[in-house]
């Protein structure tokens, strides 16, 4: 058959930067389970690329992995690829003295890695592969960062999307100053964390403690922006996702000016707090602000 004969000959593709990729369906199966078995075969016996030192050309075959998935736009979760490619090498891996050669090395039981373990760790890996084969289109890394630090992110065309609309936010004037305020209102809460605890401004605003304009027109201005952009992602619209962050940047910038968070009150301090978790909360729809450099 000959997409059983190309698929054979495609079995390794690509082998580089500048080699091409599989397009048939047999032959993308073959070469991506190849690539996934030989990343996550490795990681389970602890056998990692360090520095400059990759004799396996494990980076290679992670890059491979992304370039196939990208460049045929497969809508495949990695996670469920490298579940299962674990599952078919747990099985296989000697732990202790070899029975065909009993002298060998014993590999501390203790070390063993589990499936969870050598997930994360792989598709860490594949993050990074995934910055080197975007950084020609310009795209910053610390994007990519702030999109996968969000967890759930293994789809790699919508995380491409994903970074691509959060570009374009942050060449706007509205996207570097939600950013700008964004930093400001998570430096705050930091700092207000260390003394009230961890979460402890996650809860519902006291509607009825909202007596100033500007925060007033904030939560307002949330009420609309947090649903729709996370109805937005949903839909898989990123472009309108951050579109509706965006417009949030004249309130904040207001509540900013106009606003003393940490207002004498007890009560006050704390809803005006909550409403800047409100804002940090809103923002994570489309990614982790905080990883964002600026």
């Amino acid at each position: 058959d000959p997409e059983i004969a190309a698929a054979i000959e495609e079995h390794y593709k690509p082998q580089g930067p500048s080699d091409r990729v599989p397009t048939a369906p047999v032959s993308i199966a073959v070469a991506l389970a190849d690539k996934i078995d030989t990343l996550v075969g490795f990681w389970a016996i602890d056998e990692k690329p360090t520095g400059s030192k990759d004799p396996y050309a494990l980076r290679r075959a992670a890059l491979g992995v992304v370039r196939i998935v990208l460049e045929n736009g497969l809508r495949v979760s990695l996670n469920g690829l490298l579940r299962i490619a674990y599952s078919g090498v747990q099985n296989k891996l000697v732990f202790g003295p070899s029975p065909v050669s009993p002298a060998s090395e014993a590999i501390d039981l203790g070390r063993r890695p589990d499936s969870v373990g050598v997930r994360q760790d792989v598709l860490a890996f594949l993050a990074d592969r995934l910055k080197v084969q975007i950084r020609d289109r310009g795209v910053r890394h610390d994007l990519v960062d702030a999109v996968f630090s969000l967890g759930g992110q293994d789809d790699l065309v919508l995380v491409v999307r994903r970074v691509e609309a959060l570009a374009k936010l942050l060449a706007t004037e509205d996207g570097k100053n939600l950013l700008a305020g964004y930093k400001r209102a998570a430096n705050i809460l930091k700092a207000e964390e260390k003394k009230d605890g961890a979460g402890a401004f996650e809860g519902d605003l006291d509607l009825a403690l909202l007596s100033d304009p500007a925060e007033v027109a904030l939560s307002g201005a949330l009420d609309v922006a947090e649903p729709a952009a996370a109805d937005a992602v949903a839909r898989e619209d990123f472009a309108a996702a951050t579109s509706a962050l965006g417009a949030l940047r004249p309130q904040v910038d207001a509540f900013f000016d106009q606003i003393m968070v940490n207002a004498p009150d007890p009560a006050l301090r704390a809803n005006r707090l909550k409403l800047l978790a409100r804002l940090r909360r809103a923002t994570r729809a489309v990614a982790d602000f905080d990883r964002i450099a600026g």
